[in-house]
């Protein structure tokens, strides 16, 4: 989709939803949610940093909602919805840039892990991301952290051999929309 004069508009986060999950653009009000589903130290022992509590949570998920501020980079947010319960079990995101290439990740809490929710969304995410028009997928990877590396490889990724900041780059190719 373009505005008048050619420029296009940016990808925005909408609702999706999957077989278990529902991806919710992300709000400032989850805060209070999410730093539950986050508060597991062992999260962070691949992406680094410590859990914030809710008012760091908050402070960051304005900053999220605000944008990137940057022309042509759209941050698209989404906290994970377990459909059968409605609670909150993690995240995804994307930071796209125009219509070419988007840098994926996903979190999602310890007490939720090993039913496949981060691959179901990741899934979804990317084949939102293909009918959006965008048309590389991008997700940077510890190599130690196997269960990510099988989230990548579900959403269609492959490892590159690329290494940026410790961290292998996996790519793919979002799935183009019908016609």
């Amino acid at each position: 989709m373009s505005f008048p004069g050619g420029r296009r508009v940016p990808v925005r986060a909408e609702r999706v939803r999957t077989e278990r999950l529902e991806l919710v653009p992300l709000r400032v009000e989850h805060a209070r949610e999410m730093a539950g589903v986050l508060a597991d130290p062992g999260l962070h022992v691949f992406i680094g940093g410590e859990p914030l509590d809710e008012d760091g949570l908050r402070a960051r998920y304005e900053r999220l909602v605000g944008g990137s501020g940057e022309a042509g980079v759209s941050w698209c947010n989404w906290v994970l919805r377990v459909r059968s319960g409605g609670q909150l079990a993690g995240t995804v995101q994307a930071t796209v840039r125009g219509r070419e290439t988007a840098e994926i990740a996903w979190v999602v809490g310890t007490a939720w892990q090993g039913r496949g929710f981060a691959s179901e969304a990741a899934r979804a995410l990317v084949a939102l991301l293909g009918r959006a028009g965008v048309g590389t997928v991008v997700a940077h990877i510890h190599p130690g952290h196997h269960a990510s590396a099988a989230v990548a490889t579900a959403a269609g990724l492959a490892p590159t051999g690329e290494v940026q900041d410790g961290e292998t780059v996996w790519r793919g190719t979002a799935p183009a929309p019908e016609r």
